[in-house]
């Protein structure tokens, strides 16, 4: 069944507009009576029936609300190092669907990709639509937040508003470190946010590391082996995922 993030809902009528609405009627080519799942901005989803087409907007009723929650018991911002080409959107789109809670690209000393204020507008709404897509295929019951590019020194403060807080760094994979990130997963309590940080291509430089240290971060490997920019987000995501979802 289709679901949409629904921010309109009015005596229990769930109201969609622009792009939703262009879905529903023109490309699934659904009508009245069918059934979709609608999540409203608190994380509530339920199973709807379209009462109601018009030329602006489709009219969705209530029909069962959805009890449970497809989300991680905690909630995990992937901070990204611009990487090039589509990386990103790779990492959005896959991050999401293994329950990523927040995305926060940041310009990196070694990043290549640089960009202005009006790209980074635009590169952020295609980004927050990708999002959208991948949670609403991967039944998510929350939107993720993908920020607009940051520089290093607002990443720092905006680390001020996690309770753990990790560095994927290579030098930590190749000297065989294995404790911190398992360590972080058992310590960490459903409902904490954590935030780890992956650095673009070419890494994160020693001064970024030595500051990353000084605002509380932990350095941690990710196993022997060293991981692509793209591929270090997913495997974070999947082994806190097992650790805190399979195990238990």
């Amino acid at each position: 069944m289709q679901r949409y993030f629904v921010e309109k809902l009015e005596d229990g009528r769930f109201i969609l507009e622009g792009d939703d609405r262009f879905h529903i009627v023109k490309v699934m080519r659904m009508g009245i009576g069918d059934h979709i799942i609608c999540v409203n901005p608190g994380a509530r989803s339920a199973v709807c029936e379209i009462a109601e087409i018009t030329g602006e907007t489709v009219a969705a009723d209530v029909v069962k609300w959805n009890d449970g929650t497809t989300e991680l018991p905690i909630q995990v911002a992937i901070a990204s190092g611009l990487p090039k080409g589509d990386k990103l959107e790779w990492i959005i789109q896959k991050g999401t669907e293994m329950g990523a809670h927040k995305f926060i690209p940041f310009a990196a000393a070694r990043s290549v990709v640089k960009l202005d204020e009006k790209k980074s507008g635009k590169k952020a709404e295609r980004w927050q639509k990708i999002a959208k897509e991948a949670a609403e295929q991967s039944h998510r019951n929350v939107l993720p937040e993908v920020m607009a590019p940051i520089d290093f020194r607002a990443l720092l403060l905006e680390s001020n508003n996690y309770d753990a807080k990790l560095v994927a760094y290579e030098e930590e994979s190749r000297a065989g470190e294995t404790s911190a990130f398992s360590g972080t997963l058992a310590n960490i309590k459903p409902g904490d946010s954590l935030l780890i940080v992956f650095g673009p291509e070419g890494g994160l430089s020693e001064g970024e590391v030595d500051q990353l240290k000084g605002h509380g971060f932990q350095l941690c490997g990710l196993g022997p082996r060293i991981l692509r920019t793209e591929t270090a987000p997913l495997y974070a995501l999947a082994a806190i995922s097992y650790h805190l979802e399979l195990m238990r």
